[in-house]
């Protein structure tokens, strides 16, 4: 499909004429299918093997954004990261990874991974020269995200795919925080791209579910491996991320010229010690993420001058909702040390940076002004909620 991207979130993987001449794709809630003469197990028409009309519509429309020959959808980000690292890590072989990564990811690799028969490294991205020590023999992948979470670094990109070619591993990357929109690794030489769908791609926070696009043959290893685990995405929540998809760049370009502004705000703030967004000409990942990246994200973090006062500064704003997660049309806040990256020891949040008192904030739909009015006030700590209208 030759349309740009805007366009393709709308059509590819839509059926024309649809069923019945329906424009919007219908559930198949049938958990099997007739049987057609498949000669291959993977092949049969059943949920569990991901392969109903739902999964194969969004699997070409993924597919399409980010120029891939194939894609999958799972149960959630985590069932599309564990199964895409294990079919290109086999036992006994070695992984190398990004050193500051989604807690889940870390708390995956340094506790269960080892019970798999794999090794892993993690490497500090900001130092390359750093990065050959750490191969070994087995060394078979290395494994990044586009903006790290929770401080939204931005590293050298083409200096990983670089090393991985020089050395024969595949080069994974999770591109939840920067979507297709602001990002697109297979055409900068990426093998295997991961999402968290639960997030932008979704974007109304009623779902969860995963994606992993690349080639047709990487794919199919994923594909086999999670239709035998089991992590397959049920149609009616392929419908909901089905429907999300299509509003994705409106969402996240507005989303994004937000958190500019609020970043902004909270930077020259007198009680914030600290903000990380890459959108910032202060943040080390300025130049790097103006370089490689169609726009900064609508993910940041920021520190106060007072740590031990973030959960109060959390409770006292109102238009936020304090809980986990992102990308949703609501502002949402939360303390990583306490949910995205609580599974990580105290030492090991402080080796990664992470400080107790680090505040990440997933910017929504509303008006920046009332975000910034709201934050402002909470700033002050002794304000009564008020109502929205």
């Amino acid at each position: 499909m030759g349309y740009r991207l805007d366009t393709r979130l709308i059509h590819a993987g839509e059926a024309r004429p649809g069923k019945d001449g329906a424009v919007v794709l219908p559930i198949y809630q049938s958990a099997n299918y007739e049987f057609a003469g498949e000669s291959d197990y993977n092949d049969l028409k059943y949920i569990r093997l991901n392969n109903s009309p739902n999964h194969v519509a969004l699997h070409q429309k993924l597919a399409s954004l980010e120029g891939a020959e194939a894609a999958l959808v799972t149960a959630s980000g985590m069932a599309a990261i564990t199964t895409a690292l294990l079919a290109s890590v086999g036992h006994g072989e070695h992984l190398l990874a990004q050193g500051c990564l989604y807690g889940g990811t870390h708390t995956f690799l340094t506790h269960d991974w080892p019970d798999l028969g794999r090794t892993a490294s993690f490497l500090d991205l900001s130092r390359p020269e750093s990065w050959a020590a750490r191969l070994t023999p087995s060394t078979r992948a290395i494994y990044v995200e586009t903006i790290s979470n929770p401080l939204m670094q931005v590293h050298d990109l083409a200096q990983v795919v670089q090393f991985a070619r020089q050395h024969g591993l595949v080069a994974l990357i999770d591109n939840t925080f920067a979507t297709p929109i602001h990002y697109r690794p297979l055409e900068h030489g990426f093998d295997l791209v991961v999402h968290s769908c639960t997030k932008y791609l979704n974007g109304h926070s009623d779902i969860v579910a995963g994606a992993v696009v690349g080639s047709s043959e990487r794919v199919r290893r994923v594909v086999h491996l999670l239709n035998h685990l089991g992590g397959s995405l049920d149609p009616h929540a392929c419908f909901l991320l089905h429907r999300g998809l299509k509003t994705l760049a409106v969402r996240l370009r507005h989303q994004t010229a937000t958190a500019m502004e609020v970043a902004r705000f909270l930077e020259q703030h007198p009680a914030v010690k600290k903000v990380h967004y890459p959108g910032l000409p202060s943040s080390p990942s300025h130049q790097l993420a103006q370089r490689q990246l169609d726009g900064f994200g609508a993910m940041l973090s920021f520190e106060l001058l007072e740590p031990e006062r973030a959960d109060a500064w959390m409770q006292a704003t109102h238009l936020p909702v304090v809980a986990a997660s992102l990308g949703g049309v609501e502002s949402l806040v939360t303390r990583p040390a306490t949910t995205s990256h609580s599974g990580l020891t105290v030492d090991e949040r402080r080796a990664a940076g992470i400080d107790e008192g680090l505040i990440r904030l997933s910017v929504g739909l509303e008006d920046p002004q009332d975000l910034t009015e709201d934050f402002q006030a909470a700033f002050q700590l002794d304000r009564q909620p008020l109502s929205v209208p």
